[in-house]
């Protein structure tokens, strides 16, 4: 009987409010890819690693997503957490609470934005971040996962 490699962990992408809205909200700032075209080119790009994604509005939802996460079965997970990065300490000690890796992702380069964006309060407890690739910088960061469980 040939011996199967077990299953690789997999990664959830986790958007936070507003995101539900790329490809109309401000595409000055974010594109005309919308979240589903995100989805769709990283399930083709990394179709041999297990993705989930997950979209919310609310923080609580958010952190119950983070909770979730935090198993043997997830390698990492890809947040991008919009505006709440510069606002949620409930966040931020959601992403410290769990031992699952967290790397944050912004589409649009904060640091050139308003001053208000300049800081995230979650970027200390991230293994890292990736900010002002566009889109891309969703690719990266699950590129990073994938060489770790590879």
């Amino acid at each position: 009987m040939p011996s199967s490699s077990p299953p690789r962990p997999g990664v959830l992408v986790l958007n936070g409010p507003n995101l539900n809205r790329l490809g109309v909200r401000e595409p000055d700032v974010y594109g005309a890819v919308t979240l589903e075209d995100v989805e769709a080119t990283l399930r083709e790009r990394f179709s041999d690693l297990a993705l989930t994604f997950a979209q919310h509005n609310g923080e609580g939802a958010l952190i119950d997503a983070l909770h979730a996460a935090d198993t043997v079965e997830t390698a990492g997970v890809v947040f991008n957490p919009g505006g709440y990065a510069h606002t949620s300490v409930a966040l931020r000690d959601a992403v410290a609470s769990i031992s699952t890796p967290v790397v944050e992702v912004h589409i649009s380069n904060v640091y050139a934005r308003e001053p208000f964006r300049h800081v995230s309060l979650l970027s200390a407890v991230c293994a890292g971040v990736i900010t002002g690739f566009g889109v891309a910088g969703y690719g990266m960061a699950v590129g990073h996962f994938a060489r770790q469980t590879g």
